[in-house]
Formats: C-alpha cells, structure tokens, sequence
C-alpha cells in the first residue's frame, strides 16, 4: 500500500517541484506543503478525508479555512485538485517527495538518527561531522528518541543504515546463537 501512495503521490510532488523551481519558490512551497501534511494528518480530519460519504467541498473549505492566508494561490489550487479527485490524503507523501527533490536539488543528504537517549548539541555535530565526511555531502539532520532501542542509536542516510544499538545488538547475537 505505501509504495502505491508513493507512486500516486510522485507526480505531484515533481510537477509542485519543477513549478516552486521555475518560479524561485522552494522555501515557500516547502512550509505549504508542510502545514497541509500537518493538517490533514490530524486525527480528526484524517478520519472525515477516509471516509467517502463526507462531502469533499467540505473537506476542501475546511483545509482551506485552516491553511488560511499562509497559502499560496497554487497551494490553494492544489488542495481544490487533490480535494476533487479524492487524493486529500496524499498530502503527507507529496510533502515528503518535495522534500526528497529539495534536498537533492541542493545537495543535502537527509540523516534520520533514532537514539535511546537525548543527544546534546556537541553530539549532533560529531555525528554531523562525520557523516559528512564519509557521505562528501551537506547533512540535514534529524533526531528521534526511541527507547526501544536499550542504548546507542541507529544512522539511515538513504540506503545506508548504521546500526549501534544494544537492541541491534542483542538481536544479531540472538540470531548467531539461534535463539
């Protein structure tokens, strides 16, 4: 199902890119897409936008009420678009393609770290540091806590995933031991 979405949702996402590149308007369509992911992600709406029988005018008015005069006019006319075709929800994965193309355009590798425990500011920038090192890339960092993980943290930058957690750990011992 997620990679149905994906598929659905990239061809938004390249042409709200290809429109926010050509106009200069990156930074301003990043925070619009942004606060309609944040907004048709609240629990409430989300169920209404799932469910058919709700109206989608409604819907569509309502977003719009929300996202208020933050919009831009294209953003307005995306969210009609989306709203008419009954693809409000894909508002989350469009934000995260545009954020991927962004980023790209840029030249910055997006970082998710997922630690056990707070990392202070002198952590974030060794790790930064490193990474951009071994990456030879801009990094733009963001930081999880999970305390799942027991203790240290898990490092995914695309497709490459740095596992230092005691779970990790544990798990791939219990592995080699078969248990």
């Amino acid at each position: 199902m997620a990679g149905e979405i994906t598929t659905i949702a990239r061809p938004y996402a390249e042409a709200i890119f290809a429109e926010a590149q050509e106009s200069d308007a990156l930074e301003a369509w990043a925070k619009n897409l942004a606060l309609l992911a944040r907004i048709v992600s609240e629990e409430a709406l989300a169920r209404q936008i799932a469910t058919p029988s709700v109206p989608r005018e409604r819907l569509r008015d309502l977003i719009l009420d929300i996202g208020g005069e933050e919009l831009l006019p294209e953003a307005r006319n995306l969210v009609r678009l989306l709203a008419a075709n009954k693809r409000l929800a894909l508002l989350p994965e469009i934000e995260r393609l545009f954020a991927a193309l962004r980023n790209r355009a840029q030249g910055i590798q997006p970082v998710q770290i997922r630690t056990a425990y707070p990392l202070d500011e002198e952590e974030r920038r060794r790790i930064a540091e490193a990474l951009r090192k071994k990456l030879s890339t801009e990094i733009a960092l963001s930081v999880e806590e999970d305390p799942s993980l027991i203790g240290g943290l898990i490092i995914q930058a695309g497709d490459l995933v740095i596992d230092a957690s005691l779970r990790g750990r544990l798990e791939k011992l219990a592995g080699e031991l078969r248990i």
